[in-house]
């Protein structure tokens, strides 16, 4: 089930809600689209990028007419991936983007922190959110030692998103993927 735990810098955890709305709104508080869409579509474990963006079609047609994004692709992992733990390493450093990130998980689950003020928001993402990061607002993604998700990822650039750390060691602080679960999940 989706799951907001609200930390502290220090890793002090504050409030942990599993509903929907509350999650939505205190998001919305720190800049952050937080939606619940349908992932509906009878899609197998081998379903590629082409197979993904064509069953979610319309959504990701007026998310792109509404935002002007320029691209749409999928990002999928699986704990056979022969480069999970490296991604996993590059994901979980806090970084912010010039552009906006949005992410609609098809499938599976990862940890979305949002490092806004003097707060981190980890949401466990599961299928059939749609998170929306905006520019320039560190955050970092943890898909956990044994990964398992496919998302819809939206560019309004071409060539995607570039991050650029911060060099912050706040992730540390906040629990990884796997150990957010066994607490909140």
């Amino acid at each position: 089930m989706t799951t907001m735990a609200i930390y502290r810098e220090n890793g002090e955890l504050i409030e942990v809600t599993q509903d929907f709305e509350t999650i939505a709104n205190k998001l919305h508080g720190a800049g952050v689209l937080f939606e619940r869409w349908r992932a509906d579509r009878l899609l197998d474990d081998s379903a590629g990028q082409d197979e993904i963006l064509s069953a979610y079609r319309g959504s990701v047609d007026r998310l792109m007419k509404h935002y002007n994004f320029k691209s749409a692709d999928v990002i999928s992992m699986t704990s056979s991936h022969p480069d999970k733990d490296m991604l996993r390493k590059k994901f979980l450093d806090e970084h912010t983007h010039a552009d906006f990130e949005v992410r609609f998980f098809v499938d599976g689950q990862g940890l979305f922190c949002i490092h806004a003020d003097d707060r981190v928001h980890a949401i466990l993402c599961q299928q059939g959110d749609l998170i929306s990061v905006p520019a320039n607002t560190p955050h970092w993604f943890d898909m956990g030692p044994e990964p398992k998700f496919k998302c819809i990822r939206l560019f309004t650039t071409p060539e995607g998103w570039v991050a650029n750390y911060t060099g912050s060691a706040i992730a540390k602080q906040i629990p990884t993927l796997d150990t957010f679960v066994t607490r909140h999940g």
